[in-house]
């Protein structure tokens, strides 16, 4: 079933709480994608766990946090602790994935990793079933608003492909200027999980954004959709 996923990073900072309400509430948002950039793994500096703390009370839905940093292995079970209900490390960060994918499921979280558009997903295959969710990025993370890469459709059929092949239930999430022209091919290739930024908090009803997003998603994956999440 296909999932919606608003980034906070395309909000108003000013008023973070109401802007992680609007996109709640019956028939809204799944989680609420959070970015956490350290300015050293990507060029740009972000939220930190007191924000996502801050998040987790005024939120009525769970917290997708996406950890954009160096020393994942160090951090990311923090990002827990301060509420997230799932939590994605880099693939090119992370030094023992599998040892941390464990711990954050340990502590209660829904463990995911993500790759750069130029990571293969092939090497990490055996990894799969540690996780919860595998995040295919379809821009270069660091910054909102980029364009969607096209290139990035056959890595995510591969992807899916690989996960049927295992029998797993995971997800799979893109991210990066997925919007209405975007989400259909995502949806087509194989994905299940959609962040959007500012295809959602740039609407003039984000809530209404969300619904159409996961009306067109749900239709391009077709029944081969319906038994996935």
């Amino acid at each position: 079933m296909a999932q919606i996923n608003p980034s906070i990073l395309s909000a108003d900072f000013a008023r973070l709480a109401e802007e992680a309400r609007r996109v709640g509430g019956a028939e809204g948002a799944d989680w609420l994608h959070v970015d956490v950039m350290d300015n050293h793994f990507v060029p740009n500096l972000t939220l930190g766990t007191p924000v996502v703390e801050s998040l987790g009370r005024a939120a009525d839905i769970p917290l997708d946090c996406h950890l954009m940093i160096e020393e994942p292995d160090r951090w990311a079970p923090a990002y827990v602790e301060a509420g997230a209900g799932s939590v994605t490390f880099h693939a090119e960060a992370a030094a023992a994935p599998v040892r941390l994918a464990r711990e954050i499921r340990a502590k209660g979280a829904r463990a995911s990793m993500a790759l750069k558009p130029a990571t293969p997903i092939e090497p990490y295959e055996d990894l799969l079933p540690e996780l919860d969710m595998l995040l295919v990025m379809t821009v270069e993370p660091g910054f909102g608003g980029q364009a969607f890469l096209d290139i990035m459709l056959p890595k995510i059929r591969r992807t899916r492909q690989l996960i049927d092949k295992h029998g797993l239930q995971m997800w799979l999430q893109v991210d990066g200027g997925v919007s209405a022209a975007t989400i259909e091919r995502c949806a087509e290739a194989g994905a299940d999980v959609f962040v959007a930024g500012s295809a959602v908090y740039g609407a003039e009803d984000p809530a209404a954004a969300v619904r159409a997003l996961r009306r067109q998603a749900a239709a391009a994956a077709g029944p081969a959709g319906e038994g996935r999440g």
